[in-house]
């Protein structure tokens, strides 16, 4: 019997599910066993120092991925067993282009707007001129001495 690469990762997805619910199990008896003993032990033995993992490393690399709020999904662990089994990085699947492309040149309609809004207010401000509200010219002046 041969198996593929996908394969394996399946049954190694399974496994590292199965090992979860054991690890759920003890950390719900001791509640600090988890952060305290196993995520350590777990970071030594998948050997993260090294940036493209070792055939011996994937397993353990799947569990800690595990202790994690989204676990690996087959397609990140068969390109992690395609890494390890090459020794070369594999690029992950590019994501895919949005259905509506962008001119490089367009310019939001609101853009002049807060453009002029700005050179108007620097405008001012370099001509020393007093800042007076936009809603009709009130005088706030002596809002809070009341």
């Amino acid at each position: 019997m041969n198996l593929t690469i996908e394969q394996l990762a399946e049954i190694l997805a399974g496994i590292a599910k199965a090992q979860q619910a054991i690890i759920d199990g003890i950390n719900s008896e001791n509640a600090s066993w988890k952060s305290t003993h196993l995520i350590p032990k777990l970071t030594t033995a998948s050997n993260m120092r090294l940036a493209t993992p070792r055939l011996l490393d994937v397993p353990s690399r799947i569990l800690l991925r595990s202790q994690t709020r989204v676990a690996m999904d087959v397609e990140t662990i068969t390109r992690m067993l395609h890494e390890a089994i090459s020794g070369e990085s594999v690029p992950a699947v590019p994501p895919p282009k949005p259905a509506v492309s962008i001119p490089a040149d367009y310019v939001a309609p609101a853009a002049p707007v807060v453009a002029a809004v700005a050179a108007g207010a620097v405008a001012a401000a370099a001509a020393g001129a007093e800042s007076t509200p936009a809603a009709g010219g009130d005088d706030l002046s002596h809002f809070f001495d009341t």
